[in-house]
């Protein structure tokens, strides 16, 4: 039963990280064990004050299963995954910020306030045509999976289709050369 929950999991996840989109994780309270690792396959982390991330699979005689791991290294580096990982470290948000887990600590900590300024927040990023902002999250993602080469084609690939698009052609008119 364990091995199906990973699987299912771990497939679950690596679809929400290969979304065409920007996703984001709102931590308020504490993000333990599964909950540690779900943020993980999220774009970016937001944190309000007094809320944790804790792997905590340690003390329960186990490691993460979901890709929690793997994703963190990623995220923040091998010495720190494994300080985190084997010490089952609280990390704050000043320390997530520190290690780079997190982006942003938020100043509301009530439920509606945090949710409206990390939405604020997410905004920047998600702003422009929706075909830019996925061509952008596709071109990260084969750099981040692929081996250099894959991902210099997918990147030229992806380039291709925006390329005198209308965003482009858009854009062009408004600040022409």
């Amino acid at each position: 039963d364990g091995m199906n929950m990973c699987m299912f999991m771990q497939n679950t996840l690596t679809r929400l990280t290969r979304l065409p989109l920007i996703s984001v994780a709102l931590v308020q309270g504490r993000a333990v064990g599964g909950g540690a690792e779900l943020t993980t396959a999220c774009d970016f982390r937001l944190m309000t004050p007094g809320s944790e991330i804790r792997f905590v699979q340690k003390h329960m005689g186990l490691v993460p299963g979901w890709g929690g791991a793997a994703r963190l290294v990623r995220i923040v580096g091998s010495t720190a995954a494994l300080r985190l990982l084997s010490g089952a470290a609280r990390v704050d948000p000043k320390k997530a910020l520190c290690l780079g887990l997190s982006e942003e600590t938020l100043s509301s900590p009530d439920e509606t306030g945090a949710l409206e300024e990390a939405r604020a927040w997410l905004s920047q990023y998600t702003e422009g045509p929706a075909s830019v902002i996925r061509a952008v999250k596709a071109v990260v993602t084969a750099g981040r999976e692929l081996p250099l080469e894959a991902a210099l084609r997918t990147e030229k690939d992806i380039f291709g289709t925006v390329w005198g698009g209308p965003a482009n052609l858009e854009a062009l008119v408004r600040r022409p050369k």
